[in-house]
């Protein structure tokens, strides 16, 4: 059944795209997760709050509720409140476990449905592929990041470089 194929990709590619934050975000440490490469970027740890606010948004009651939820202050995602390694790898678990959870109680049907985002009727299977693209692009600029900070001692996620 292809409804039951689609769930699956969509769950493993979220799963890779987490699975390339979790890389970076081992490698590095608060102070790190926390440098701004220039006044016009975002540092590891906004990054992060940004995508978890996104998640929660947009996952809290996925299939009965608008996904951009009244309760979310956006602007507060960037703001860097200085919050411990710690604390943000457990917002960061909290919030893909969310998405995961959400996409396991997916049904075939459901597939089917629309959903609203931002007053806008959209399909779930549209839904789903707006926040695999978006945070894709999020854990890549983290990846990215943590490679222009950690240069010769960057623990490759992908393929390495031949010689």
């Amino acid at each position: 059944m292809i409804e039951k194929l689609f769930i699956d990709s969509i769950q493993q590619r979220f799963t890779d795209i987490k699975k390339q934050g979790d890389g970076t975000i081992s490698q590095l440490s608060i102070e790190e997760m926390q440098w701004i490469p220039n006044s016009d970027s975002n540092s590891i740890a906004i990054l992060m709050k940004h995508i978890c606010g996104n998640i929660d948004s947009r996952s809290t009651d996925f299939l009965t509720t608008d996904g951009e939820k009244s309760s979310r202050n956006r602007d507060d995602e960037f703001v860097d409140d200085s919050f411990s390694k710690e604390e943000l790898i457990a917002s960061w678990e909290k919030s893909w476990n969310l998405l995961f959870q959400t996409i396991e109680q997916l049904s075939p049907t459901d597939l089917e449905k629309n959903v609203m985002l931002k007053g806008k009727e959209i399909s779930v299977v549209e839904a789903l592929h707006r926040q695999l693209a978006h945070y894709a692009t999020h854990v890549g600029q983290i990846m990215y990041i943590g490679k222009l900070i950690k240069k010769e001692q960057w623990k490759t996620l992908s393929i390495p470089k031949k010689a």
